[in-house]
């Protein structure tokens, strides 16, 4: 994570504090992370003690309404960043044969990647012999999917997580279709008393008022400018540390919407929330005040910019307490600095 915080007053100077790096993947209707490259050390997953034995054959229901049973968990291929972390933080990472772009933590780098940019390549996966697929309702494309089914291979897909309610269930279907179900309560209950740590420290917001964030969903290269409303994923995370989602109370129902100055004007964060690669795509923030309606908001006048990278903010995980530690922390720097600037 990393965090901008400069007054006008300071003049051009730019204070970046660089913490442990992590991201986010895509959900049903979202936006997907555009980043396949390595990761830093720092940016690992944290397996169980206990490597787990799967009992096996296991039947489980997908969400799109199929019973699929597994019969072997030898070769695992999960089609999401997101569903990667879960199967190698229950302890299965040896046996996972192939990795989805989002994939970015340390212990799945030299997987080979399987997808570009959201499609998955069905030859890619099949030419890995997995024993079971994992997916989510943003995998894609529809005959990429089929195609796998075609070929005889177990493909489970699950939900897509796009809030911290999710992220028990989550671990628990993944655990019930690799057939560790044991490890899966394990995991769900570290998971859970991770998180509730870190809320149970989130102190109350000074003088009553929830300081506003706005998480926006950037890709220069590609010009997509979006605002995170309701359902966005990022709402969840900003209301569990105590702050309120800017563009939810400003009245966004949907998930994502195109950013213009006068939504973002009417949102009026003081804290704007963003992906680490998407900051990069539009020149850092320099850039980002280029963006329509930023430099208008009470966030973009003083250069308040929480980044989190791509690979761990909205997979509603095993690693999800250390994103709301990050992006508490990050609120309540920025806030110190509103703060500052009032007096």
């Amino acid at each position: 994570m990393r965090i901008w915080r400069i007054s006008r007053l300071a003049g051009p100077l730019l204070l970046a504090v660089a913490l442990t790096a992590c991201g986010a993947q895509s959900g049903a209707g979202k936006p997907a992370a555009a980043s396949g490259a390595p990761a830093p050390a720092a940016d690992r997953v944290e397996p169980l003690a206990t490597v787990p034995v799967p009992r096996l054959p296991a039947t489980v229901r997908s969400v799109d309404g199929r019973s699929v049973t597994v019969t072997s968990a030898d070769r695992i291929v999960p089609l999401t960043g997101g569903l990667s972390e879960i199967v190698f933080t229950l302890g299965l990472g040896k046996n996972v044969v192939a990795r989805d772009i989002t994939a970015t933590f340390a212990q799945a780098a030299k997987l080979p990647v399987i997808t570009r940019a959201h499609d998955v390549s069905a030859e890619g996966v099949l030419s890995l012999h997995p024993t079971v697929v994992l997916a989510d309702t943003s995998t894609g494309p529809a005959e990429a999917v089929q195609q796998i089914r075609a070929a005889g291979i177990p493909l489970i897909v699950l939900g897509t997580a796009t809030r911290l309610g999710d992220v028990g269930p989550r671990i628990d279907a993944v655990a019930a279709a690799l057939g560790v179900t044991a490890s899966g309560d394990e995991l769900r209950k570290r998971t859970a008393d991770r998180i509730a740590a870190v809320t149970k420290e989130v102190p109350a917001p000074a003088g009553g008022r929830k300081l506003k964030v706005a998480f926006l969903y950037l890709r220069g290269t590609a010009s997509v400018y979006l605002l995170g409303g309701a359902g966005s994923g990022a709402d969840s995370l900003v209301e569990a540390v105590g702050a309120a989602d800017a563009g939810k109370d400003s009245g966004l129902a949907k998930d994502f919407t195109p950013i213009t100055s006068e939504a973002l004007v009417k949102a009026a964060p003081d804290v704007i929330l963003v992906m680490t690669k998407g900051l990069e795509s539009v020149g850092g923030a320099d850039g980002l005040e280029k963006v329509p309606g930023v430099a208008q908001t009470p966030a973009g006048m003083d250069r308040r910019i929480v980044a989190i990278d791509d690979g761990t903010l909205l997979n509603f995980g095993p690693r999800t307490d250390r994103v709301l530690r990050q992006l508490a922390d990050g609120i309540k720097a920025s806030g110190s600095t509103a703060a500052g600037a009032q007096r």
